[in-house]
């Protein structure tokens, strides 16, 4: 491959891969109980493993990651965890603690963005969150992250949202 067509990534495939780092390291410090820069320090440390596939291989998606973006949502997310989860926890239909690791740790990452990340707009932090849902997620979670996901846009960014439905 030439150094042309070995392009630097988009912004928004750097920010996709920062979102992929974030959930596996939401993820781990969910269910290690290790503290998030730690979590954080062995993501960045990572290895090649031949035996991933090339949307798992975490050094792949941490060439082309936005590690400032990466770092801003891995150390902020557990700062604000208890807001990010009264956010969004009276859309769902289960308590909390029911929630599959993966779907949580999803959740939190959305209602971040939809909270504190005006500049991200909603449709692209809807559809984020269902791709890496259908990724990384149970077989139908992407559904369960759409509909929640959807709801809390709707509560946080209602402005926007009426916003663009007039410019339709």
């Amino acid at each position: 491959m030439t150094a042309a067509k070995k392009s630097k990534p988009s912004r928004s495939q750097a920010r996709s891969a920062a979102r992929q780092l974030t959930l596996q390291a939401l993820y781990q410090w969910q269910v290690s109980g290790n503290p998030m820069h730690q979590v954080e320090a062995s993501i960045r440390a990572s290895v090649p493993d031949d035996g991933l596939e090339p949307h798992e291989e975490i050094t792949l998606v941490l060439q082309r990651a936005d590690l400032a973006y990466f770092h801003e949502l891995a150390q902020q997310i557990p700062q604000k965890v208890q807001e990010l989860d009264n956010s969004f926890s009276h859309f769902l239909d289960r308590r909390l603690e029911e929630l599959d690791p993966v779907e949580l740790a999803l959740l939190r990452l959305a209602a971040y963005e939809l909270i504190f990340r005006l500049d991200v707009p909603y449709r692209v932090i809807i559809n984020e969150s269902v791709e890496l849902a259908k990724r990384f997620g149970a077989t139908a979670s992407h559904k369960y992250i759409n509909g929640i996901v959807d709801k809390l846009a709707q509560h946080q960014r209602m402005a926007e949202i009426q916003a663009k439905r007039q410019s339709q």
